[in-house]
């Protein structure tokens, strides 16, 4: 399909068999084009393209279009092929990145356009699914903190399901769907259920999202290695020590809810309480804002500022590069609680 291009008005012939030709029917319908059919090059009496805007060619290796693509050179109708949709249906998770549509990957928007089912949630790049995907099926999961309408289990037996009624279904997912994004549980759904399954990687918030708030995760001569982590899950006595014995990096994901918890953790473990802690909520939107503090008063601060999920936590010295950059938040003395829009 021509992309970006305006067919409200216009007469598409889209030319082939019915389920190789299903995604290009409904992507040009979806541009507001009137769709005529032709499923075989024996179908049709002789052909009249008058009216016809552009013939779209989707001939799966079919034989005997060539009389189409004759006439459409003797009356200048623009022919474009178009490829076939897969006879079996598969399934490919899509790391959509921070948020914004222009962070993701070339490979997840190829992915989206070839899709006819789209499974997705609020930590994913939602907003203009319509537009990116021509009409696909948008299922929204709306898996939120503490509130998850659609369990995983169900979402997996529903990708599989679709899967196996012979769609392409991508289940769209936020930063990368092998960070913490469960994207490993529903590869194997697939591989047990005998579903091809491919993954596209994405941007991961747990770099992306410090660096919109000008917070590099590793600097020179400050920090050389940095260490993800979950807050949902309750850290033990042994990984706090681990954690605060690194000297590097730590960044957390989903902590905000945990973030005393966190805090009291590292300090009993022997972390320094004026090591600097920044929270970057909503990285890459219109409302981004950054909290920063240190050990001992980012709870305080973290209060004050109602900071809410989705956030995404920095501790370690590295913080300071953006704060004295004068890009995580305005300057201020000491790591005083503070809250400074981006």
């Amino acid at each position: 399909m021509i992309r970006d291009t305006d067919f409200r008005g216009l007469t598409v012939l889209v030319a082939g068999a019915t389920q190789p030709s299903r995604r290009v029917i409904r992507r040009y319908r979806h541009a507001g084009a009137v769709v005529r059919r032709l499923e075989s090059p024996e179908d049709h009496a002789p052909i009249v393209l008058d009216d016809i805007a552009l013939v779209a060619l989707v001939a799966d290796g079919q034989p005997g279009w060539d009389r189409l693509a004759a006439h459409c050179r003797a009356s200048s109708t623009l022919l474009v092929r178009e490829q076939a949709a897969l006879p079996r249906g598969r399934v490919t998770l899509v790391g959509g990145g921070p948020g914004p549509d222009d962070l993701l990957t070339l490979r997840a928007l190829e992915a989206l356009r070839a899709a006819d089912v789209v499974f997705y949630d609020r930590l994913g790049p939602h907003l203009n699914l319509a537009a990116l995907t021509g009409g696909a099926e948008l299922v929204d999961v709306g898996k939120r903190p503490g509130h998850h309408p659609v369990v995983q289990s169900e979402i997996e037996c529903r990708m599989v399901d679709a899967a196996r009624a012979g769609h392409h279904v991508v289940r769209l997912k936020g930063g990368d769907p092998f960070v913490f994004g469960r994207g490993g549980e529903e590869v194997a759904s697939c591989v047990e259920a005998g579903i091809e399954v491919t993954v596209v990687p994405g941007i991961t918030s747990a770099v992306s999202v410090p660096a919109a708030a000008g917070i590099p995760v590793t600097h020179r001569d400050v920090s050389h290695l940095f260490t993800v982590v979950s807050g949902h899950a309750p850290l033990s006595v042994a990984e706090y020590e681990h954690l605060a014995g690194l000297r590097g990096t730590i960044v957390v994901l989903m902590g905000v809810g945990t973030l005393p918890q966190l805090m009291a953790g590292l300090a009993k473990a022997g972390m320094d309480g004026a090591t600097p802690v920044a929270i970057v909520e909503r990285g890459y939107s219109d409302s981004q804002r950054t909290t920063v503090s240190d050990l001992s008063g980012i709870v305080m601060a973290a209060t004050a500022a109602r900071c809410k999920s989705p956030a995404v936590l920095v501790i370690g010295d590295v913080v300071r590069q953006g704060v004295n950059g004068g890009s995580a938040a305005a300057q201020f003395a000491g790591f005083a609680p503070a809250a400074e829009g981006v």
